[in-house]
């Protein structure tokens, strides 16, 4: 497999102060392991990631913004989703 054949990795990296991964960007590598190893050199030269992923951009779907609206609309329906039918103890005071 040439390099310009080497299937686009999405990179993740979870930094010391943060408890979620955060997309930093994208590289070309021909497995996982170099995806990762190669993401550790490009994204995280002064040491601040503890965790790295790599995720073949292929394995990604995504919603279409276009389609939001009806997509997170039926959301707004259910209204058991929002804490309106709890009484809440004067103790606790404003949420």
């Amino acid at each position: 497999m040439q390099h310009n054949d080497w299937p686009l990795w999405e990179i993740f990296i979870r930094s010391r102060q943060g408890l979620d991964h955060k997309h930093v960007g994208s590289l070309h590598a021909a497995d996982a392991r170099m995806a990762i190893e190669n993401a550790r050199d490009v994204y995280t030269r002064r040491m601040e990631g503890v965790s790295i992923w790599a995720v073949e951009s292929k394995h990604i779907h995504a919603s279409n913004p276009d389609e939001a609206q009806e997509l997170f609309e039926p959301a707004e329906d259910k209204i058991y989703r929002h804490p309106t039918f709890y009484d809440i103890p004067e103790e606790i005071g404003h949420m």
